[in-house]
C-alpha cells in the first residue's frame, strides 16, 4: 500500500474509533437523561466556581445561543441554576446543584472509561497518546487565538 492509501486507512480506522467512543459515551449520557452536548457542557462547569454562560460559550467554542438550550436543558433536570452574580447583579451565572455535581462525577467517569484500549500494552499506549497528539497539532487543529 502506497503512503497516500496508508494514510487514507488510517484516517478510516480513526473515524471508526471515534464513532466507537461516541456511541459508548452517548449510550451512558443517555441512562443519565441527558444528552452528549449536555453532558459535555455540564462537565466543563466547575461545582465550586459559578461561571457565566457566555464564558461556558467560550470554553465549548460555541454560540451563547446554543449555550442557553444546553443550560435550559440542565437546569430543567435539575443540574444546574441560573443565580445572580453577587459581585455584579446584571448577570446569572451558572452553578452546579448537588445532583448536578453527583451526574458530573458520573460525566467525568464516562469520558475517561479506557475499555476501548484495554487491549494495549503501557508501550502501545504511551506510543497511541503521542502520535494522536501529533496528528492533532498538538491538541489544537484549529487556529488558537489571535495570530
Amino acid at each position: 500500500m502506497d503512503r497516500a492509501g496508508l494514510a487514507a486507512d488510517v484516517v478510516r480506522r480513526m473515524a471508526h474509533v471515534t464513532a466507537a467512543l461516541r456511541h459508548r459515551q452517548g449510550a451512558a449520557f443517555a441512562e443519565l437523561g441527558i444528552t452528549p452536548a449536555a453532558a459535555r457542557a455540564l462537565y466543563e462547569l466547575d461545582p465550586d466556581r459559578p461561571l457565566p454562560a457566555r464564558d461556558l460559550a467560550e470554553r465549548l467554542g460555541c454560540d451563547r445561543s446554543n449555550v442557553t438550550a444546553l443550560v435550559d436543558k440542565l437546569e430543567q433536570a435539575g443540574l444546574v441554576e441560573r443565580r445572580t452574580d453577587p459581585a455584579d447583579r446584571r448577570q446569572k451565572t451558572l452553578v452546579v446543584t448537588v445532583r448536578g455535581r453527583g451526574v458530573r462525577g458520573r460525566v467525568a467517569g464516562v469520558m475517561s472509561d479506557s475499555r476501548l484500549l484495554a487491549g494495549l500494552t503501557d508501550r502501545e499506549l504511551d506510543t497511541l497518546r503521542d502520535l494522536v497528539w501529533k496528528v492533532s497539532d498538538g491538541g489544537c487543529p484549529e487556529p488558537c487565538g489571535p495570530e
